[in-house]
Order: C-alpha cells, then sequence, then structure tokens
C-alpha cells in the first residue's frame, strides 16, 4: 500500500465503526478522517486499495469547483498520442469515476488537456483573444501502476498550479 495514501472517507458522520477504522489502519496504514478532500464518496474504500488515476479541478477565480470544464486524458507513446478519455467534469470538479482504473492504469507517459478558457468564457468571464491560457497541457508519467496518482489543478485565467496529490 502506498505511504501517500492516508486518509480515507469525505464527510462528516462517516458510520465506520471502531472494528472497522481499526482495521484500515492496522492494514493499510489509513486513517479516516471526516472531511477529507482527497478521495469523494463510496468509492474511496475500493480505490485507495489498488492503482488508479484521478483528477481535481478548482476554479480560483470563483472559489469553487471547475464543474464542466472539459478535460481530454492522453497517453503519450513515441512520437503518438491516444485519446484515452474526454469528460466534462461534475459538480464537484472531479470525473465521475477514476480516470484510470486497476485494469486500465499502465506505466507511462500522459497527458491531461484542461480546457481553461472556454470554461471561463462559459462563465461570462470576459477574456481576451487569444486568451492568455486556453487549454493546460499537463504531462506526467506513472511509474507504478498499483500506485494512486492524483492530479489537482488550481486555476484561473491568469495563472495555474498543479502537483501530485494523494
Amino acid at each position: 500500500m502506498d505511504s501517500t495514501i492516508r486518509c480515507v472517507l469525505l464527510g462528516g458522520g462517516n458510520g465506520l465503526t471502531a472494528a472497522v477504522r481499526r482495521f484500515l489502519t492496522t492494514m493499510f496504514g489509513l486513517t479516516c478522517m471526516p472531511k477529507c478532500i482527497h478521495f469523494w464518496p463510496s468509492r474511496n474504500l475500493i480505490l485507495a486499495a489498488m492503482g488508479h488515476l484521478s483528477t481535481h479541478v478548482l476554479d480560483t477565480a470563483h472559489g469553487c469547483p471547475a464543474a464542466g470544464m472539459k478535460v481530454t486524458l492522453q497517453r503519450l507513446e513515441g512520437h503518438g498520442l491516444t485519446t484515452l478519455r474526454s469528460f466534462a467534469l461534475n459538480a464537484d470538479g472531479r470525473a465521475d469515476g477514476a480516470l484510470l482504473d486497476d485494469k486500465t492504469m499502465a506505466a507511462g507517459r500522459y497527458r491531461l488537456l484542461f480546457e481553461v478558457a472556454p470554461y471561463f468564457r462559459a462563465r461570462g468571464m470576459a477574456l481576451p483573444e487569444p486568451a492568455f491560457i486556453d487549454t493546460v497541457q499537463l504531462d506526467f508519467g506513472i511509474a507504478d501502476a498499483k500506485d494512486h496518482y492524483h492530479v489537482p489543478l488550481l486555476v484561473s485565467p491568469w495563472a495555474y498550479s498543479t502537483y501530485r496529490g494523494s
């Protein structure tokens, strides 16, 4: 189990019994925390135990999740790209489910394309043409397919930041 995965379950009153909490702590080193921002309800326990890829986008200009932003996941292979999935983020600024799960996760180079300017224009922001930030392209590597890779993006029309989340 990856030692960077430290917490499970989003929201208070998660209903875990003391025995379940002890089991998760003893077997996996996980801490059950109310209001953890790293996982979403009902999928946490399953996804924490196997390799997967996830993303989360926060709109720092409006102080909210980037609901509706279009995202594309690609795999970089040699000199080419293969589009694996295109989707719009849900109300929490996340994809509905893992981008890659334990069956599709593989070591290699990947790219996430976040359609930033169209998202902000759809929210009514007047952006210049061309926009300062149109599409954020994040290239990253997956070294261990059994690990959890979380790629969050904090974004406004003028800046963005990312890191390997947990």
